[in-house]
């Protein structure tokens, strides 16, 4: 059959619920401010029916969103004046959208590509990422009639059916990395939440003084490297002994090492099994109570359930919770600076001194994955900026909007990086998720922990909505075919978060993994290539315009192979 977006009167007014499949009608509310209804019938039915979805789309990274539901939902909403926002609302939209999970990685990324390139980066890469959205915002012109259209529709016109499964694979893949990261992060917020109440409960001060720690300023150092040995004069210090190997230092799943040190880094005697049942009430709660291998698979029972409503409407009410964690974030990075002061000192390249990481590292290519992610947006920006009340504006928006992101990153970024103590720390301390040098009685952090968990597990099953329609509408014609069909997929989506929170909850690693891949079609390849073939076709092709693409589009690759030597 052939299927069509148009606008519908009937469905609009009458809210008609009787159901003729594949038929989708969808209410976009609080994210553009427009009251309008809009159905994907099919074009043989005399008229239109269908059942109302009200589901207003979050305002979560756009990295998350299907970009070709957010082409179904705004299609043609900009046939009228009505609902149009001004410039302030679309860049503010644009900040909200790009905001996510990826700020919890930049100061470990700054610190895998040293303060001074990392800063660099920001700027080279919020540049290119911004360049390639202003491509992607430009190709619908490049197309006869291609005003409405968004751009897994201008790759179809353009590369056929092979480049709308393409985009398809490729926007999977942005939600798949998605998915995982949110399950590896509940299940850290999880745990951290219920360490945090235990200890209350049991008036446990799991910050008393040991060796190396300086216990005014808070912090834990997780997985230290070899060469803080020598501060701990033979003591254990936070999972590291002064006579064992960097293997042996790793701490194991609960957050203890393996050698004795318990969950929040105090001395204990090496000879206390803490895995082993029955020894002590607290060593019975870290028996079930693990990060690693308990509390992933509780998130089970709480987020799976959640997953098989045809209806994402209670979880789309939550949509504003974005908003304020990133500014929580912004608040509490700033109290905790201001309380640790800066700590810095520079050194180009490798120095003897073992707490100072030098300005350029080799390990940048960790840094460029995660940033392609982070300033991703390509697969919604025409969707965005078509609410846009002047289209005049659009660059000038968009430019503001990369810079106020790019700002936020540099922010939190740097002064975490700057900021955090290195005495009897080092810069290297810096987790791939930076709440997690804060112990878990924290209050400060106890709250943004709480209220990132609430956030990440009311968009979890948004994202996994956006899987199904997008999946289930192009393979079956149908985004609910059965409840067997979503199961199916759920336990698929929900085994592979388990998975990866369990043997590999290295969140900046995933994001960069995750950036690359996707960046290199929506970011890096196809932009270039519409670009290219636009000016070929009217006979303005250049060589600078060829090899300057060129030189982009090896960027991209570049990016993506790196990853796996590093």
């Amino acid at each position: 059959m052939d299927y069509k977006f148009r606008y519908c009167h009937k469905c609009m007014q009458n809210s008609v619920t009787d159901l003729v499949s594949p038929l989708l009608v969808l209410h976009q509310g609080n994210a553009v401010g427009l009251p309008y209804t809009y159905s994907q019938s099919c074009s043989s039915l005399p008229f239109c029916r269908g059942v109302e979805f009200n589901a207003s789309l979050p305002f979560f990274p756009g990295h998350l969103y299907s970009s070709s539901l957010l082409s179904k939902i705004h299609k043609n909403t900009m046939t009228t004046a009505k609902g149009k926002q001004p410039s302030f609302v679309t860049i503010f939209a644009i900040w909200n959208t790009m905001m996510g999970t990826s700020i919890l990685s930049i100061p470990w990324a700054i610190m895998q590509a040293g303060l001074t390139f990392g800063v660099i980066l920001i700027f080279f890469m919020g540049f290119i990422t911004m360049y390639s959205c202003y491509r992607i915002l430009q190709s619908p012109r490049t197309l006869e009639g291609g005003s409405d259209l968004d751009f897994p529709d201008v790759c179809g016109r353009y590369f056929g059916r092979t480049g709308r499964w393409i985009c398809l694979f490729f926007s999977m893949m942005v939600l798949g990395g998605a998915l995982i990261v949110y399950w590896v992060l509940m299940a850290n917020f999880l745990y951290n939440t219920g360490a945090f109440i235990y200890d209350k409960v049991n008036s446990i001060n799991v910050t008393s003084p040991w060796p190396g720690h300086n216990t005014s300023l808070h912090v834990l150092c997780q997985n230290p490297p070899a060469e803080l040995s020598q501060w701990t004069n033979g003591h254990f210090l936070n999972g590291a002994s002064a006579n064992v190997n960097a293997s042996n230092s790793k701490q194991d799943k609960t957050g203890k090492s393996r050698d004795g040190t318990s969950r929040m880094g105090e001395v204990l005697p090496v000879d206390t099994d803490l895995l082993s049942p029955g020894t002590t009430e607290g060593t019975m709660f870290d028996l079930w109570w693990h990060k690693q291998r308990t509390v992933p698979l509780y998130l089970v029972l709480i987020v799976l359930p959640l997953l098989n409503f045809k209806s994402a409407q209670f979880f789309a009410r939550f949509n504003n919770l974005g908003t304020l964690s990133v500014a929580y974030l912004i608040i509490l990075v700033t109290i905790k600076a201001a309380r640790w002061g800066i700590n810095l000192e520079y050194h180009w390249i490798e120095c003897d001194n073992p707490f100072f990481v030098p300005e350029f590292r080799s390990f940048f290519p960790a840094m460029t994955g995660i940033l392609t992610l982070a300033f991703f947006i390509h697969n919604c920006s025409i969707t965005l900026f078509k609410n846009n009340r002047n289209q005049h504006n659009n660059v000038r928006d968009l430019m503001i909007a990369y810079i106020l992101v790019g700002s936020t990153y540099l922010y939190v970024g740097c002064l975490v990086f700057a900021s955090f103590p290195v005495n009897p720390f080092s810069k290297s301390c810096i987790e791939q998720n930076f709440l997690d040098n804060f112990p878990a009685d924290d209050v400060s952090t106890f709250i943004a922990r709480v209220c990132l968990l609430f956030q990440l597990m009311t968009v979890y099953p948004l994202l996994a909505f956006f899987i199904r329609v997008q999946l289930f509408t192009q393979l079956f014609g149908k985004s609910y075919p059965s409840f067997l069909h979503v199961l199916v997929l759920n336990i698929i989506l929900v085994s592979t978060g388990v998975i990866m929170a369990s043997f590999y909850p290295n969140i900046g690693t995933i994001i960069r993994y995750s950036g690359a891949i996707c960046g290199l079609a929506f970011v890096f390849i196809f932009p270039c290539l519409i670009h290219l073939i636009h000016q070929r076709r009217h006979g303005r092709l250049t060589v600078s315009s060829v090899i300057f693409h060129g030189l982009f589009m090896l960027f991209g690759l570049a990016n993506l192979f790196s990853q796996f030597f590093i």
